[in-house]
């Protein structure tokens, strides 16, 4: 699986010519809307390939891992777990001050779900996509009460 991912990143690059950048020349909200747009595509994929059911059964489970509380919720949990990079990088995307309002959150989980979508588009620019999956996996044993750490 990582080799594929690592030819669909080097893909990218070569057919649309794209320029190596420090991640830290990316505004944390630039971060975050990638994130936002990276956790959604490894949270679906993991519904999808777990069970072939219908779209709308699907999106319904999708939808409870994706929303602002429960990232806020997630990312809380992991906080003991992040690096000092991924750590600055959420507090980062958490002082962010984003455009819009959230629909079904407090600002402060909003907030919250901002850093935790920035680290998420920081691992994915990073190609550190290993990490970005384990991090995935572990807060959703989190918040599922599991804490083995072995992934059974």
């Amino acid at each position: 699986m990582e080799k594929s991912i690592d030819r669909f990143s080097g893909s990218l690059k070569e057919i649309f010519g794209l320029p190596e950048k420090d991640w830290k020349q990316y505004s944390p909200l630039t971060l975050a809307y990638l994130g936002d747009a990276v956790y959604e595509l490894v949270i679906r994929t993991i519904f999808v390939k777990r069970a072939n059911c219908q779209p709308q059964k699907l999106h319904h489970q999708v939808t409870s891992l994706v929303s602002a509380k429960t990232q806020a919720r997630m990312i809380e949990r992991l906080m003991d777990e992040l690096t000092e990079e991924e750590r600055a990088v959420y507090r980062r995307g958490k002082n962010s001050k984003p455009y819009t309002k959230a629909k079904n959150a407090s600002m402060q989980e909003y907030l919250e779900a901002t850093g935790f979508e920035a680290v998420m588009g920081y691992l994915y620019l990073r190609e550190e996509f290993e990490r970005m999956n384990e991090l995935v996996r572990r807060g959703m044993e989190l918040l599922s009460g599991k804490s083995d750490r072995s992934g059974a």
